[in-house]
């Protein structure tokens, strides 16, 4: 038997990450759900910027509640060098990964879903 998986978008939970503050809100409009993606559009521009603290206290919430999330951002290295290395290092992480399409998000999470 074939389980339907719930995967969302930030966008479709009317969820976007712009500030520390917008992080809790979005972890629980995510609580229920099998895999959420977040799209570069979702993330605003203090999660780029590795030292405002709002990438590290997301990644923390998300693995702390177990939400298999798929980042999606086509071009790693348009947000700085320090972005794209860490983006590489989430590459193979086993629950909050860097993909460069939506596609690739869907199936990283279906694959996890199944599990």
């Amino acid at each position: 038997m074939t389980k339907n998986l719930e995967i969302r978008t930030a966008g479709e939970l009317g969820q976007r990450v712009a500030t520390l503050a917008d992080v809790s809100e979005l972890v629980g409009a995510a609580l229920s759900l099998d895999g959420l993606i977040l799209r570069e559009a979702d993330l605003g521009p203090d999660f780029f910027r590795l030292g405002s603290g709002v990438a590290g206290e997301l990644f923390q919430k998300l693995v702390n509640y177990r939400i298999f999330t798929a980042l999606v951002v086509p071009d790693f290295a348009a947000h700085g060098e320090r972005f794209a290395e860490l983006a590489h290092e989430h590459a193979r992480h086993p629950q909050v990964r860097f993909v460069t399409s939506e596609a690739a998000a869907r199936d990283w999470l279906g694959r996890q879903g199944a599990e």
